[in-house]
């Protein structure tokens, strides 16, 4: 089965993750939903070799369709996709700042009122698991519940949205975000946004997708 446009867009969006540095080498993936199944990055092929015609089809049962593996972490965009039907697309990434915050298995508080970018007062932090295990995309599930993005204990970060572009955007904000934490955090107290103003933020992020800053 292809599709080279899907294909296509996400090998560019590869291209802007390392860019933006939130992905090297061969770690982290990204996938795109497609009819009954989904469009996601190989197993072990440098980014920098990537080609559109090497991305991987993989059905919702788990059936892939072409010479090369899809990446191990395959199992995490399936159960994304089954579980939520509005998810479109999904980037996994070992970005720095998120990879930090999930190295100490801290979730992100409201520190800020931008942490509402991810669906919720918080970024949460999935338990940790074996990479590519079934358990590991389990307690991402159990975790990412109601929200759009969640912090991978001693691994990295998930991000999920409507398309690619929008989840690219996620991922760059939340990177951002954990940055400012992480540098919070050698000052001292972190003074948090209360639950209260929070409902405030989610209310008005819910007309705001479509407008600017």
């Amino acid at each position: 089965m292809s599709n080279l446009t899907s294909q296509k867009n996400i090998v560019d969006t590869i291209k802007k993750l390392c860019d933006a540095k939130l992905i090297t080498g061969t770690s982290g993936n990204v996938s795109c939903r497609y009819q009954n199944g989904f469009y996601i990055t190989p197993s072990a092929i440098r980014y920098d070799e990537l080609e559109p015609e090497m991305i991987v089809y993989v059905s919702l049962d788990g059936e892939y369709y072409s010479d090369l593996k899809p990446s191990s972490e395959w199992r995490i965009h399936r159960d994304l996709y089954q579980t939520n039907t509005e998810i479109s697309a999904v980037i996994h990434t070992h970005s720095t700042y998120c990879s930090i915050l999930a190295c100490l298995q801290r979730e992100i508080p409201a520190f800020h009122y931008m942490i509402a970018l991810g669906g919720g007062k918080k970024i949460p932090c999935a338990q940790y698991a074996t990479f590519g295990s079934e358990k590991l995309s389990n307690n991402i599930i159990d975790a990412i519940d109601g929200y759009k993005a969640s912090l991978m204990a001693n691994h990295g970060a998930v991000f999920t949205g409507n398309d690619l572009h929008s989840t690219f955007d996620l991922a760059v904000e939340i990177e951002l975000l954990a940055h400012q934490y992480c540098e919070l955090l050698k000052l001292g107290e972190v003074k948090l946004v209360d639950d209260a103003e929070m409902d405030i933020i989610l209310d008005k992020f819910k007309s705001y997708k479509n407008t600017s800053k």
